[in-house]
């Protein structure tokens, strides 16, 4: 497999992603973490930095970063998929706080990690900024303050930008406002995924890769080379979940899609703007996402892809022509001073685990000695350093602030059999594709989708 042509992040990384060996056979260790994404090396990295006698294993089907990690829109941000009022419902106002500011302090963890370990991956902490572009999401950006401020959450975590001060930020068509928060940076994803696989192995990890787990059970991963004896399993597998026995409803794999272009020239971004390199999105339903990347590119994904079936992920899934040609039209309604002729040098997309009432999780089950994290419905680069490291003191018996954190030991739902699960997660994607338009057209708030938000606990 060519694992360049997984995204443009692993087409440029520093490293020629040689798989390490497989599993020489079986094995003794105390943790086996599945998966050398984010979650499971932030795991294995605050494992090894908290008890250095600990044997910790990661396996990995692939490489590291094969999945999300590395094809991601490069959001080191504090956004969880769950609103802080939603949160509050669940499980209390200060739990649902404490969560927000652990989120928050998480964008500054992973930059003083990359920092120490020497993991250079473009960390810029320019913030968000999520434009209003219709007098709907005008309102929803106001919302979203009054909601902040209801909470504690002062300008210094989000406020609420004029047209004027939003275009100076990013130099989009048709702004009326914007909310910006500075608890975000970009990031080059692949980067930061296949150094913290070195910073991993030389704090004595062993990282196994193209060594596919078949199964797990009580005290023991079985791959297709060898068998390995654990204490602890931790799962990381996130969008590739399914793909386990028993654990095919626990989430459902939704493909997102990125494009990006040939650098740009400083014409263009005298007119973009971005400077900060702020991420930068919009108000509408159906998530869309991009950055300035540190090389002056433009890298935009969003959703808009179909579920498929059974929730089976294959690599014929990774791109769509329909929704890349949706996303480069976008692309081209946010910024007209993009060149018509700009060179988009690559296509690609993978599958985010999206759990049925859209909470992550995190949590240990010490008498069946599993450990899981995940569901992050695509705000995973920073969750996963937190559920890292809320892992880590779970597993070690540290009794920090992080174990109290109300996602966990949080269980979801599972979604339904098949086929009301291919029925209802398309029917999502339509929905919210509707009712974007809907507003465009009438300017009034969608039902439909308000009616949605709340099946999902919104």
């Amino acid at each position: 497999m060519d694992y360049r042509a997984l995204s443009h992040w692993m087409s440029s990384v520093d490293d020629d992603l040689t798989p390490r060996p497989a599993l020489p056979g079986d094995t003794d260790v105390d943790v086996c973490v599945v998966g050398a994404g984010y979650t499971g090396l932030w795991t294995a990295y605050y494992l090894a930095r908290a008890d250095p006698s600990l044997r910790v294993a990661v396996v990995e089907a692939e490489i590291a970063g094969f999945g999300a990690s590395g094809r991601n829109g490069g959001w080191c941000s504090a956004l969880f998929p769950q609103s802080v009022s939603a949160l509050a419902r669940r499980h209390g106002r200060g739990a649902a706080v404490a969560l927000y500011r652990a989120m928050q302090a998480t964008v500054d963890e992973v930059g003083a990690v990359a920092a120490a370990e020497g993991i250079d991956c473009d960390f810029t902490k320019g913030g968000t900024i999520m434009l209003a572009r219709t007098p709907v999401q005008l309102e929803r950006a106001r919302e979203d303050i009054q909601e902040s401020r209801e909470y504690g959450f002062a300008d210094g975590d989000l406020e609420l930008l004029d047209a004027d001060e939003a275009s100076r930020r990013c130099g989009a068509a048709g702004v009326l406002g914007a909310t910006y928060t500075p608890h975000c940076a970009a990031i080059h994803p692949a980067k930061l995924v296949r150094g913290l696989a070195r910073a991993v192995e030389r704090r004595g990890v062993r990282v196994h890769e193209r060594t596919r787990v078949r199964a797990m059970r009580h005290g023991a991963v079985l791959t297709a080379h060898g068998t390995i004896r654990a204490r602890t399993i931790v799962r990381a597998t996130e969008g590739y979940t399914p793909a386990l026995p028993a654990l095919r409803r626990v989430v459902a794999p939704v493909y997102s899609l990125m494009l990006v272009t040939a650098p740009l020239p400083a014409t263009f971004w005298g007119t973009a703007g971005l400077a900060g390199r702020e991420t930068f999105t919009d108000h509408r339903h159906l998530i869309i996402y991009g950055q300035r990347t540190a090389d002056d590119r433009l890298a935009f994904g969003g959703r808009g892809a179909p579920y498929h079936f059974r929730s089976t992920v294959r690599p014929e899934f990774d791109r769509d022509a329909r929704v890349h040609a949706a996303l480069r039209e976008t692309l081209a309604d946010f910024f007209p001073a993009l060149p018509a002729d700009v060179e988009i040098t690559h296509h690609w997309g993978g599958p985010l685990g999206v759990p049925r009432d859209w909470h992550p999780s995190v949590g240990l089950d010490r008498r069946a000695g599993i450990a899981w994290a995940g569901g992050y419905v695509g705000d995973g680069v920073g969750t996963a350093n937190l559920a890292g490291r809320t892992l880590a003191d779970l597993i070690t018996g540290e009794d920090s602030e992080l174990v109290r954190l109300p996602w966990v030991g949080h269980r979801s739902p599972r979604w339904e059999p098949e086929p009301l699960r291919w029925l209802g997660v398309n029917a999502g994607l339509r929905v919210m594709t509707a009712a974007d338009a809907e507003e465009a057209r009438t300017g009034r708030p969608s039902r439909r989708a308000a009616l949605f938000s709340r099946l999902l606990g919104g």
